[in-house]
């Protein structure tokens, strides 16, 4: 589900351009209650269009019934390293053994899931390149192969004897939180709604600028041709004035602009329609200009008082204030565009995403489909994960968005996910002795292939 991640932003994520939060209070606090808008994430996500079929894994919660709360918890320790300057990849920022993967604390219902949705990611991740430089597709084979025929009741032991934990430069993790947001839509335009919901713009072109040099490869570009040259795509601004008349599909119309805006940040949602029917939409791509996360903006001018400074404090502030909250969303150049889901919401693999289980993070330090065990300070957080997403605002080593579904209690727990502790990759056996790191005490397993 791409978005800017577009992570639903956070408390101060949305806020803190995504990557800030608040810390954790001391006791088990109550969140605050929902907005009478959806919230954000932070940079929109590519999503193929593959199979949308959900893992066949157990539903699992890592949150109690009644009142969604948060509840302290002690996050493992990293091993202190020194941590590399400038790394570009987990690669280079180093990796060590973590502890025994049998030894980290997780439900078997957790490891059920995640197995699930690892299983579903298999195809994917033993074809793509792993940018993070830490595996090969046929390292996974054993890993998936295993993953089909797992006996009930044997998730962990699955886990446990197929993978080593890997800790990746300091370990030290934040993680945020994102959902699938539902607002009110309609596929005419009428009166009530009016705010208009793009797809793809024909003109718009995608670079590969590596196709042109080796000195810029990996990176790439969006942009418009005018003339003999390519110039910047329309901005948010220039985009919500009416520029794209004629040169884009309105796929519907959102009644709310606030809601639209964080439908661009979630990156997916459901559209509820005039006739009670839902509309799905998912992230198709985004205009290439660079994201701002408007609460940091707001925060650094001192417009959110005391209580404000979450997601829900961040959309009630741009209700009460419609002239300023347009002139600062409009300091978000960047604009997603959409295309219409006829099942689930899907990461950037091209794979349904699942609520409580899947996780967005950066590939260039975590291997698209691998398993993630997060030990954070708060317990909805801690547990084992899988990564089949990304988010713009979601970079770098041990930078985590977790996904919560769709829902109140999914966009309150996402609204307020801050959590920070260690994070360790769940790699394929061998990864470490490859890389010439010793595995710890109690690793069992096939090595993956030299």
């Amino acid at each position: 589900m791409r978005g800017y991640r577009i992570a639903t932003m956070v408390a101060l994520s949305v806020g803190l351009s995504a990557c800030a939060g608040r810390i954790v209070p001391p006791g088990a606090a109550e969140y605050p209650s929902g907005p009478r808008n959806q919230a954000p994430r932070t940079e929109p996500r590519p999503r193929p269009g593959h199979s949308a079929a959900q893992p066949a894994g157990p539903a699992i919660s890592r949150v109690p019934n009644g009142p969604v709360r948060i509840v302290p918890a002690t996050p493992l320790p990293p091993t202190p390293v020194v941590a590399v300057a400038g790394a570009a990849t987990a690669a280079q920022a180093g990796i060590i053994a973590g502890p025994p993967v049998a030894s980290l604390p997780m439900t078997e219902d957790q490891a059920e899931a995640a197995r699930a949705a690892f299983a579903l990611s298999c195809p994917g991740l033993m074809r793509r390149t792993d940018a993070s430089g830490l595996t090969r597709g046929a390292d996974w084979q054993a890993a998936c192969q295993a993953a089909a025929i797992v006996p009930h009741g044997g998730a962990r032991d699955f886990f446990a004897r197929y993978f080593e934990a890997v800790q990746v430069g300091d370990g030290r993790s934040l993680a945020t939180g994102y959902y699938e947001p539902e607002i009110a839509g309609s596929r005419e335009r009428r009166s009530g709604y009016e705010v208009p919901i793009y797809a793809r713009p024909r003109d718009l072109i995608d670079v590969d600028l590596g196709a042109f040099t080796n000195d810029l490869k990996g990176k790439k570009i969006r942009g418009k041709v005018q003339g003999t040259n390519l110039v910047p795509y329309d901005d948010r601004t220039a985009i919500e004035q009416g520029s794209l008349e004629g040169r884009a599909t309105i796929l519907a119309w959102g009644a709310d602009p606030i809601e639209v805006f964080f439908l661009q940040i979630q990156g997916s949602g459901r559209l509820r329609l005039p006739d009670g029917g839902i509309m799905r939409i998912g992230y198709d791509t985004q205009n290439g200009r660079d994201y701002t996360g408007i609460g940091a903006l707001m925060k650094a001018r001192g417009l959110l008082g005391p209580g404000q400074t979450s997601m829900q404090g961040i959309v009630a502030w741009l209700h009460d204030h419609p002239e300023e909250g347009r002139a600062i969303m409009r300091e978000n150049k960047s604009f997603v565009f959409f295309r219409e889901l006829n099942g689930a919401p899907q990461g950037a693999m091209g794979y349904a995403v699942t609520g409580q289980v899947s996780v967005a993070a950066d590939p260039k330090f975590v291997p698209l489909g691998a398993p993630v065990f997060l030990s954070m300070d708060r317990q909805d957080a801690t547990g084992l994960w899988v990564a089949q997403d990304t988010g713009g605002a979601i970079k770098g080593s041990n930078r985590f968005d977790t996904f919560w579904g769709a829902g109140d209690t999914a966009r309150t727990i996402a609204g307020g996910m801050s959590a920070r502790g260690t994070a360790f990759l769940l790699l394929p056996v061998g990864t470490l002795a490859r890389a010439g790191v010793a595995a710890p005490v109690g690793t069992v397993g096939a090595f993956p292939q030299r």
